[in-house]
């Protein structure tokens, strides 16, 4: 529950909206209607016309535009386009109809600009509220160009964190609701809804979540692998990236440096060419399977069924994704390990700790302690691990032909297949929907049990 603690003000201010409502002044209570009508009455005559303008600004698009858009939500569109024949030219012809995609994303924009339009209007009614308050306390009230100098000193903040919350608002926020809106259409190529659908409300959930349809059981199938292979590849790499340090960075270790230029190396390659090397070599007429026919380990007409056999490729998948991580994770481990006090060690072997105990009770407590944030990272991008999957394995293989996922593929390989190659567009977006589903309550799991580990003592 405590994740959950109502926030406290640390700035409390009584120019709220409430307080204007109930307390302002006439002026105040017209700016509800005339925006900055309450500024331009206490002498703010530049910043009232501005809000004003913008709220004249907000109706004339709403009297054009936007009425329209949020009223095509209710159908998205119900014009096909048609084929007609021109006896004059010889040819067909098509008429313009309706196109849900746009009718869809206008009344998305649409409904965004009215909600910034009433946050907006908050603190207008705020700006009207005080200064009000202050004419009447008998207190200075700021004009347009003091207005401005605020902004390099006490609203610092806001003139920073204007254009980044614009684009947070334009490129993430509305393509998110877009994408949440588009889960609850039939737009996809299945009875070719490509150009015109409608609503359907929960069906594409219930396809989904349905284990006797094709796509609900390949959707459980994908489901359990993807978080199996999450587990497996942030977990292993952290292991084995652990014991690495652990050697490397014991004291009875020559050349450390050398040890961890040799591991580290690898890093300095792009992953995406290592991971097509791999694949090329890992063919049946690659590199492994032509050596180990010539050493006479395997028949020469036979070949590892490295992304062939389901079982092959997922191991297959996990070992390279621990040699393609381990050394990120042994550099991530071997700056902890170098900043443990040496005086806990002391104090163990004083009291007589054995290597065993002083690692369960110091040097592990320790590593986990610090190293619990890049743990949560790896495991969420483990799960959206597109690269390794796809340049890898391409989701092989495929065993089941009605099936759109092979044994490999991950919740965003079969999510990248239903909308690039198949255009199945609203259960790609329930997939991304599940998704994101899926990575919030894993992070809110693991940041909650590392949170209670602390809380209880943990080192």
């Amino acid at each position: 529950m405590g994740l959950f603690k109502k926030r406290v003000n640390e700035f409390p201010t009584p120019y709220t909206c409430a307080n204007a409502i109930k307390e302002g002044g006439l002026s105040t209570k017209l700016s509800m209607i005339l925006m900055g009508f309450g500024n331009i009455v206490n002498g703010q005559i530049v910043k009232g016309l501005i809000y004003l303008l913008i709220e004249i600004a907000y109706i004339v698009f709403m009297a054009v535009n936007g009425i329209g858009f949020i009223a095509g939500l209710r159908t998205l569109g119900s014009v096909e386009q048609q084929e007609v024949w021109d006896e004059v030219k010889q040819i067909y012809t098509y008429t313009k109809g309706d196109q849900s995609i746009l009718i869809l994303l206008y009344g998305v924009a649409a409904i965004l600009i009215t909600v910034l339009m009433i946050v907006i209007w908050r603190g207008t009614l705020k700006s009207a509220y005080k200064a009000e308050c202050l004419r009447k306390e008998g207190k200075h009230v700021n004009n347009f160009v003091e207005d401005l100098k605020t902004l390099l000193n006490e609203n610092l903040y806001r003139l920073f964190m204007t254009p980044p919350t614009a684009f947070v608002f334009i490129f993430t926020i509305l393509p998110l609701v877009f994408m949440i809106c588009m889960a609850f259409t039939n737009y996809s190529r299945i009875d070719n809804h490509l150009m015109l659908f409608n609503w359907v409300g929960l069906d594409n959930f219930k396809t989904l979540f349905d284990s006797k349809s094709i796509l609900g059981s390949t959707f459980w199938s994908v489901l359990a692998w993807t978080v199996i292979w999450a587990f497996f590849a942030t977990f292993s790499n952290y292991i084995f990236g652990m014991i690495l340090s652990l050697l490397i960075n014991r004291k009875g270790t020559k050349a450390k440096g050398f040890w961890r230029f040799c591991f580290v190396l690898s890093c300095a390659v792009p992953m995406f060419v290592s991971l097509l090397i791999m694949r090329t070599m890992l063919q049946p007429e690659g590199a492994v399977n032509v050596l180990l026919r010539n050493l006479g380990l395997i028949a020469n007409d036979a070949s590892l069924p490295f992304f062939a056999d389901p079982t092959w490729a997922r191991v297959t998948v996990i070992i390279i994704n621990v040699w393609v991580g381990v050394p990120y994770t042994l550099l991530q481990l071997t700056g902890v390990l170098q900043n443990i006090p040496e005086d806990l060690y002391e104090a163990a072997r004083v009291d007589g700790a054995n290597a065993i105990q002083t690692f369960t009770k110091i040097t592990l407590p320790y590593m986990l302690y610090v190293t619990t944030p890049y743990l949560i990272v790896t495991f969420t991008g483990n799960i959206n691990n597109f690269n390794v999957i796809y340049l890898l394995s391409g989701g092989d293989p495929v065993t089941d032909l009605s099936s759109t996922a092979g044994k490999t593929d991950l919740l965003v390989t079969w999510l990248y297949k239903l909308t690039i190659d198949k255009q199945y567009y609203n259960i790609g977006a329930v997939i991304g929907i599940m998704t994101f589903v899926i990575l919030a309550i894993g992070a809110l799991f693991t940041y909650r049990n590392s949170k209670s580990y602390k809380e209880e003592g943990g080192f």
